[in-house]
């Protein structure tokens, strides 16, 4: 059977949120092999989600949580509330210190493309001066010491409209 597949975060199985686990999925009850393990954020915590039904929202409404917060996502007040649930409610999340943020640009959700360190962007350097510049880091320490699994990690995004990059980065 083929996986889900979702639209904002396209290399989902490749964040270490999905483990490969023999199991019955407490919303569909179907027996599954792959356990969603990333942040959910509800009253409940059930012991397993599948991709499926995080990919068609029957997770976030029979457990009424989210797997992004609605209200990290960046620009959301010029953002379509449709796109605001798919990502909350319908995208997996992905490993963070701290509260997950999702990037926008040209007025829409980013698609999350990977863990990013310095390597990752230096090929991007341009693109990403914004927001290596302005969030809150020094620029060289993010050049330099960026990782994908250390206490400074960055998040790389990409504009689903015009294919800008953009950069998160969180700190433990």
């Amino acid at each position: 059977m083929e996986l889900p597949k979702f639209e904002f975060s396209p290399n989902a199985y490749e964040l270490d949120v999905f483990e490969k686990e023999d199991g019955i999925c407490s919303c569909c009850n179907e027996n599954r092999n792959l356990k969603y393990t990333g942040s959910f954020y509800s009253e409940e915590e059930p012991d397993y989600i599948c991709a499926w039904c995080i990919e068609n929202g029957k997770a976030a409404e029979m457990f009424e949580g989210e797997f992004n917060d609605y209200a990290g996502i960046e620009n959301s007040e010029n953002i379509a509330e449709e796109l605001l649930l798919k990502i909350s409610e319908r995208t997996p999340s992905y490993i963070s210190w701290q509260q997950e943020v999702w990037l926008s640009h040209c007025n829409q959700p980013c698609k999350l493309l990977s863990y990013a360190d310095a390597k990752t962007i230096e090929p991007l350097l341009d693109e990403l001066n914004d927001d290596i510049e302005n969030n809150g880091y020094e620029p060289e320490i993010i050049k330099e010491h960026l990782s994908k699994e250390g206490s400074l990690v960055g998040y790389l995004f990409q504009c689903v409209n015009c294919g800008q990059h953009r950069l998160h980065v969180d700190c433990d």
